[in-house]
């Protein structure tokens, strides 16, 4: 547990359930991170935690930002971000949602599909434009593969396309999946990038730029390797790949910035058994799927727990929100554990719970309010 959380906790007693961010914790591992890749412009994922004390100290420390709406464009624009700092990299954009960006100033768009490279012609003419494309997401603890992205044969017949269309094609970017545990994944990405630069350099048009995307982990309750070694893997590939003449990096971290720098604090709403010979207790929290833990969906994200002020003998449990619905159960296959004297009323804690929480929460869905969030 973050000392500086645990002391807010403990002077505030806030209403459960909700998340304390530490903007330090933040700070230092967007600090880390520039220093482990210093080539790489950092597009900071706005989706992963869109709270707007978030947005203005990382505006203050220099960072970019990678919106994926209207709304983050305007939450960052409010915030101090301008407009040259952004990129639109949501490939799924209403073309007067390009418009807007475009009056606002933001010239970085990605696309990956025909249909969306049109419009951008149409509203955003001129603009840098990059191309998704699919690569593996094995690995993965949140696979992001098979809805986003092209095949590589297809996006440079698209990067062609776009010049035709009098667009800039600026690069390629891809994405190895959230959370990602296999170091060796960027490798065969980046390699696909780099055979698309060579082709197009066939036909003459020189792209510039390749977005890694995101992929960096948070410390959930597998261990992960440091950030360094993420960064060592990256620029090997690169290197490797691109021999002397590197490209322009764009690296989009979300979940590594913000996913270690919040607690989620919630209660223990009931305790129950559904047999008399039923060893497993169910642990409803008033915190679930659907306000805040999207992320437990197929048990694919593991929070590391603590329950404070109850130690002693564990024994196994199934976790669940608080809904009236069958889907909001957390943990039933994993092997989660907590004290045998654990009492309805008892605090429980969700750690590294800063990415992809509060953004994911339901606007009243049974009547429970979205998580609220808490900066210090």
């Amino acid at each position: 547990m973050n000392k500086r959380i645990a002391r807010f906790l403990t002077d505030n007693s806030p209403e459960t359930p909700c998340l304390v961010v530490d903007l330090d914790v933040i700070a230092e591992a967007y600090a880390s991170l520039c220093r482990h890749l210093p080539l790489a412009r950092v597009y900071y994922a706005v989706k992963a935690n869109p709270a707007p004390a978030i947005v203005a100290m990382l505006e203050c420390k220099g960072a970019n930002f990678d919106v994926a709406s209207r709304g983050e464009i305007e939450l960052c624009l409010q915030n101090g971000v301008t407009a040259e700092r952004l990129s639109f990299g949501n490939t799924i954009k209403k073309e007067k949602d390009i418009s807007f960006a475009y009056e606002a100033g933001l010239r970085l768009f990605a696309f990956d599909s025909q249909h969306e490279l049109e419009k951008l012609a149409r509203s955003a003419p001129g603009a840098q434009v990059f191309c998704r494309i699919l690569v593996d997401c094995q690995g993965a603890e949140w696979p992001l593969s098979r809805k986003f992205g092209c095949a590589p044969g297809m996006a440079i017949d698209l990067l062609r396309r776009a010049r035709e269309l009098g667009l800039d094609p600026y690069g390629v970017s891809f994405h190895v999946g959230s959370q990602q545990t296999d170091l060796g994944q960027w490798d065969g990405a980046v390699g696909a990038a780099a055979r698309m630069f060579s082709l197009l350099a066939e036909a003459d048009i020189d792209l510039r730029m390749v977005n890694i995307g995101g992929g960096f982990p948070a410390h959930y309750s597998a261990e992960v390797p440091a950030i360094e070694r993420y960064a060592q893997a990256v620029m090997a590939a690169i290197t490797r790949h691109f021999g002397n003449h590197l490209p322009e990096i764009i690296v989009e971290p979300g979940r590594s910035l913000v996913g270690d720098a919040g607690v989620i604090q919630s209660e223990v709403v009931l305790i129950s058994q559904k047999g008399c010979d039923d060893d497993r207790r169910w642990v409803y929290l008033d915190v679930g799927k659907f306000n805040g833990l999207a992320e437990t969906m197929d048990e694919s994200i593991k929070y590391r727990i603590a329950t404070p002020g109850r130690g002693g003998r564990c024994g196994p449990v199934i976790l669940a929100g608080p809904t009236c619905d069958s889907a909001d159960i957390l943990y039933e296959k994993a092997d989660y554990r907590l004290p045998l004297g654990l009492q309805v009323g008892d605090k429980v804690e969700i750690l590294a719970a800063g990415a992809y929480t509060a953004s994911y929460a339901s606007i009243g869905f049974n009547g429970f309010a979205p998580i609220r969030t808490y900066c210090i």
